[in-house]
């Protein structure tokens, strides 16, 4: 059972709620993981899908705070994100498996558990996320379950704003999608 978050949580700079989501626990579908990595998208920055203003395919991003913003990557995999303040939202990149482990290789359809949630889409599949999540609230599927080390990088696969470094892991975690360069 999740206590769940408030929505003031949300209602922050996404930098803010994305280093803040590392530790808490996803509840999801009979799943669910603690939160290793994390990426912040902000409405002013250029690699962002909110960048250019709303459209029918972000307007979740500018909908509440703590409700889920999804969109398929290159046509192929769902990918969760999580709003904060309008226009701003940050993407669930990473969890470590903590129950239905079973389910999300069913969904998955493999064994390795270190690879069942490392990277969006290997993540939205294990824990059966898909467009009907667009606009889900999340707060109650979400809960604090620890307050790891963080590592902060460039984020992974833009083109645009590559030099902030707005992607967030729990140091040490055997889960992340990739690691993050030594410093």
């Amino acid at each position: 059972m999740c206590d769940g978050i408030a929505g003031s949580f949300f209602d922050r700079h996404p930098v803010e709620v994305a280093r803040d989501l590392i530790g808490m626990e996803l509840h999801a579908e009979g799943t669910s993981g603690l939160i290793v990595e994390t990426e912040a998208y902000a409405h002013d920055d250029p690699a962002s899908h909110s960048f250019r203003g709303p459209t029918p395919r972000n307007a979740p991003m500018f909908g509440f705070p703590g409700t889920a913003y999804v969109y398929r990557s290159y046509g192929l995999h769902w990918c969760l994100n999580v709003v904060c303040t309008p226009g701003n939202a940050v993407l669930l990149r990473a969890l470590e498996p903590m129950s239905g482990i079973d389910l999300m290789r069913a969904r998955r359809g493999l064994e390795a558990e270190r690879l069942l949630c490392a990277g969006p889409g290997r993540l939205a599949q294990a824990l059966g996320v898909d467009i009907d999540w667009n606009g889900r609230p999340l707060h109650g599927a979400l809960a604090r379950k620890s307050r790891p080390a963080l590592v902060a990088g460039r984020r992974i696969g833009i083109s645009k704003a590559v030099d902030l470094e707005w992607r967030f892991g729990a140091a040490e975690s055997a889960y992340l999608s990739r690691s993050f360069p030594r410093s």
